[in-house]
């Protein structure tokens, strides 16, 4: 049977439901990938082999298209919008369960992502041959539907990383655009099955057009109880999404998470288990309670008192910049010394730093040091803001997230130390937090050896965190070779002449190794660090 539809409204609905799907469309493959780069790491191969896949998938589903008979095409539209609003939808929930419960995450999200991207591929072409329908001219018909199929791409790209990750998060921002297509197939029947009474049927008799409307009245009653059910599922989707997601991170986490939320640059979650507190930022465990001050005075106190120690009439003050540590841990003990001066702390997600200055719990664990009159807290992104700066400082400490993607590995670039000597005083010492010596024996050493391409002398060390195990820094210098201090003029509770000795003495199987530096045209890094880690 061919449909003739009326074109009175019909144009600019099918145009808008190109547009809409076009964006859901990409919503569910971008999702898709920030939902795999989140809980697998390496952003870049996520992303890449989750568009690869999911574009590979919409071919198959435009090839399959052409199997759809002519007389069932917009029956076909309405459904397809139903399951891929359905599985779309409730996608992200799925696989933040799977990858808790399932150990087959990574075969459940490539078939997810065929089998949407199928469907996906499916609808544009039904759309065109609905249109064509009603014999437009040909160029007239593409030139629309691929115009308002690149804008809805355009449009869902930039408010899906600006606006509905950060504020939904991935989970229910996927249900929301389940509701979308599901939404689109409402319309769709309610304008069309309406007007099966206005089809051609020149040719047929009034009893068989009675029949045609009877059986047509039949199909879109089915058609809205699918719609309403798969409206029920979203809506319940949005409504428990974040109960759902805590419930799989609680899982993944082994503790009760007790605050969890979105930033445009990461989701921060935070946990208590026998009465200890724990960061988790993507997945990855920044610090606990528990032992939290031995990485934070073996990172800061070991520049920190040569410095404090080397301070004189002439100079008594000191500046300190801190790349990272948004959580104040590292200002709480740099802010020991009544040397320091003043202290600038760049780090890139307003979320971290607000909450970590206002949440009463970690106000008290890093001794309110955020709101220290003496700390300036700067969000921005800390290349881009050595890039802009030129101002100048005595201690420099870099304690950043580990480089296990391509946009934080260029922070431990050679191009980045670069930046980081220009603003560097003469005598100054930097400190990096350098992941392990004993599990990421690539990456330390790769750390070590782009300072030292730098033109930095380096002395790395060492010391045990039970929540990380072995864990790695490394001093650099552009004067004269840093020494261990043998004494500390501040309170601390893990560092003893002792303990400070042996955090500067490598053991046999922690020994250096041949590696290349990283450099901003060839991370070398993020392979290191993924090959170390993956051995564990």
């Amino acid at each position: 049977m061919n449909f003739r539809f009326k074109r009175l409204h019909t144009d600019s609905l099918l145009v808008l439901s190109v547009f809409i799907v076009a964006s859901c469309g990409l919503a569910y493959e971008l999702i898709a990938g920030a939902l795999a780069s989140y809980v697998l790491g390496d952003s870049v191969l996520q992303f890449s082999t989750i568009i690869g896949t999911y574009l590979f998938a919409m071919g198959i589903g435009s090839h399959l298209s052409k199997y759809v008979p002519e007389d069932k095409v917009l029956q076909r539209f309405i459904e397809i919008e139903v399951l891929v609003g359905l599985i779309g939808g409730l996608s992200a929930i799925f696989l933040f369960l799977a990858f808790a419960w399932l150990p087959t995450f990574k075969t459940i999200l490539y078939a997810l992502v065929i089998c949407v991207g199928t469907l996906v591929g499916m609808e544009i072409p039904l759309v065109m041959r609905i249109l064509n329908s009603q014999k437009q001219a040909f160029h007239e018909l593409v030139s629309k539907v691929l115009t308002f199929d690149y804008l809805g791409a355009l449009v869902v790209s930039l408010l899906f990383p600006l606006v509905l990750a950060p504020m939904l998060g991935l989970a229910r921002s996927a249900v929301l655009f389940g509701i979308l297509n599901v939404l689109v197939a409402g319309w769709t029947a309610w304008h069309f099955y309406p007007k099966v009474a206005v089809l051609t049927t020149q040719g047929l008799s009034a009893n068989e057009q009675k029949q045609q409307r009877a059986t047509h009245a039949k199909i879109r009653d089915r058609l809205i109880v699918r719609i309403l059910v798969a409206m029920v599922l979203l809506l319940a989707g949005l409504l428990f999404a974040d109960r759902l997601v805590s419930l799989s991170e609680q899982k993944i986490f082994k503790a009760p998470v007790i605050f969890a939320t979105n930033s445009p640059y990461q989701r921060l979650v935070v946990t208590e288990k026998s009465g200890h507190l724990q960061l988790f930022l993507n997945g990855n465990l920044q610090f606990s309670t528990r032992d939290e001050y031995r990485y934070h005075e073996a990172l800061v106190h070991p520049i920190m008192q040569q410095l404090h120690q080397g301070i004189s009439a002439s100079k008594p003050d000191l500046k300190v910049l801190i790349l990272g540590g948004g959580d104040g841990m590292a200002a709480r003990e740099v802010l020991k010394y009544d040397s320091v001066q003043q202290i600038t702390l760049v780090d890139l997600d307003p979320k971290m730093t607000e909450f970590f200055a206002n949440t009463p719990r970690f106000k008290t664990l890093n001794k309110n040091s955020l709101n220290d009159p003496k700390v300036n807290v700067i969000n921005a992104d800390a290349y881009k803001w050595l890039e802009d700066n030129d101002e100048h400082f005595d201690a420099i400490i870099i304690d950043l997230p580990d480089p296990s993607q391509y946009s934080l590995a260029k922070l431990y670039s050679e191009s980045m130390y670069h930046l980081v000597q220009q603003h560097l005083n003469a005598e100054g010492l930097i400190v990096v937090q350098s992941t392990s010596p004993y599990y990421a024996p690539r990456s330390f050493w790769s750390i070590n050896k782009t300072l030292q391409l730098t033109g930095f002398k380096t002395t790395p060390y060492h010391t045990y965190v039970p929540s990380f195990g072995e864990w790695g820094f490394i001093v650099a210098s552009a004067g004269k070779v840093f020494e261990a201090p043998t004494a500390y003029q501040v309170p601390v509770r893990y560092l003893t002449p002792e303990v400070s000795r042996e955090m500067f003495v490598f053991a046999p199987d922690m020994q250096p190794i041949e590696v290349e530096p990283n450099t901003l045209d060839r991370q070398i890094l993020v392979h290191y660090y993924l090959q170390d880690w993956s051995d564990e």
